[in-house]
């Protein structure tokens, strides 16, 4: 049998480096750790959930029952960590700081800040190679806040990066627009925090065009309402590339999540108060300047009144750059696994048809690799923080050489509505007012499921 080459220490002696310290990076560390196998937690930002952060304004429709990893809460207990109220609904920025941050002190060395992962390959072999390639580890690429890299061995890898960072265009056909690189100052990417007063003047009195059908879009039609309510001339035109019916506004009163149900009758309450105008089957091809304002036109020649702003909100993608040199088997369509596409493919599925799943739906043609957390679903939005959990905890286990815990399913999920967005939920007995976020990013974010859409470890 062949053996690792370069002088690498023996792989089962190397840890298994974790990227991301969000959600679902710090839960698959913390179920290393519980196997007795060292993580490494390689992390862009400066402290943990550095991406749920930037949207620590938007309140999850997943309750901190539902976005506590167990291994996690076991980790955090001696170090007399309180588990929030199991029926609450955090913040993104109460995600971060009451739970993420703490669970990355726990961790302690094990977690590196300021480190962004550059690139992943097979030590000594690109993808071409055949040869001894199964026995040997990863060679991890990585880039500090300084501009130092240096390269990290590593016996797995675990990517929960998430896709935070790469939001989708407004063009239809999946690349930006004509003219929307050069109208970047009046065009967002994000749900608007209100109360920041810089971006509450941005958009009060003012003419914006929301462009998305997902729980994200959902959040910024609510939160504009209520803007208009409170200052004279603040209108949304809601760009919708299909129609209205049956399901466009997610579960409503069937949705298991409340919270979630609720987001979109928010939605549909701006529309029907006359504070939101939808546009159906506007597939948007160029943004026009008309002085100080945009005006967007459509692939079959219509155009529209102008506005003000323009906030996109058409999904997240998966940045796949830097494992260019592993023999991944993505779907072609959503740059998800291959077997897990089929289960989460949105033209059929919402996040309570998708069953629950593991490493067998994550595994690779590469061994030893996988995509965990909102990065798993590739462009798919229908994303919750508990499917994460479920997720490293079968990877983990594999990882430990348990395969009966790597197959058995240790999840049920809530049925019916659409995941992987913001929202705007209050606290639990107001569902019928107030809508709700995601398990962990907006995906439409996140972040997305949880979250608006998360980054650095996503969902």
């Amino acid at each position: 049998m062949a053996t690792p080459s370069n002088n690498v220490p023996a792989t089962d002696q190397l840890p298994v480096v974790v990227i991301g310290a969000g959600p679902v990076g710090l839960a698959a560390a913390a179920r290393l750790v519980e196997r007795g196998i060292e993580p490494l937690v390689l992390e862009t930002g400066p402290v943990a959930g550095s991406a749920v952060r930037e949207w620590s304004h938007v309140r999850l429709f997943s309750t901190w029952g539902e976005v506590v990893d167990p291994a996690a809460e076991k980790l955090l207990a001696p170090t007399g960590w309180v588990r929030p109220d199991a029926g609450a609904y955090p913040t993104g920025g109460d995600w971060a700081e009451r739970y993420l941050q703490p669970l990355a002190d726990a961790l302690g060395d094990r977690v590196r800040y300021g480190t962004t992962v550059t690139g992943v390959a097979r030590a000594g072999r690109d993808r071409i190679v055949d040869s001894g390639r199964e026995v040997q580890p990863f060679s991890v690429h990585v880039r500090s806040g300084d501009g130092g890299e240096s390269l990290i061995t590593a016996r797995a890898v675990v990517d929960a990066s998430g896709t935070w960072s790469t939001p989708g265009p407004m063009g239809a056909d999946g690349l930006p627009a004509l003219g929307e690189r050069t109208a970047a100052e009046r065009v967002s990417y994000r749900v608007p925090d209100l109360d920041d007063p810089a971006v509450r003047a941005r958009y009060a009195g003012r003419r914006t065009a929301v462009v998305g059908s997902g729980a994200s879009a959902f959040t910024a039609l609510a939160l504009l309402a209520d803007l208009a309510k409170e200052e004279g001339g603040t209108h949304t035109v809601w760009i919708l590339r299909r129609g209205i019916g049956a399901n466009t506004y997610g579960g409503a009163e069937a949705d298991q999540l409340p919270a979630r149900g609720a987001l979109g009758l928010r939605a549909r309450a701006a529309v029907e108060a006359g504070r939101a105008d939808a546009v159906t089957g506007f597939r948007t091809q160029a943004v026009e300047r008309d002085g100080d304002r945009l005006v967007l036109v459509a692939e079959d020649g219509r155009r529209l009144d102008p506005v003000d702003e323009v906030i996109v909100l058409t999904g997240l993608r998966p940045d796949l750059s830097f494992l260019s040199e592993l023999r991944l088997g993505l779907d072609d369509r959503l740059q998800a696994p291959t077997a897990l596409a089929p289960l989460i493919d949105p033209n059929v599925h919402s996040c309570g048809t998708v069953y629950p799943h593991g490493v067998a739906e994550l595994s690779h043609p590469e061994q030893g690799v996988y995509l965990v957390g909102m990065k798993s679903y590739g462009r798919a939005p229908t994303f919750l923080a508990m499917t994460g959990y479920e997720q490293v905890r079968s990877v983990a286990a594999a990882i430990a050489g348990d395969q009966e815990a790597a197959e058995r399913v240790e999840l049920t999920l809530p049925e019916t509505g659409v995941c992987g967005g913001a929202g705007l939920f209050d606290e639990p007995e107001n569902t019928e007012q107030d809508g709700g976020g995601c398990c962990a990013a907006p995906s439409t974010l996140q972040i997305g499921v949880g979250a608006p859409v998360a980054a650095s470890g996503g969902c």
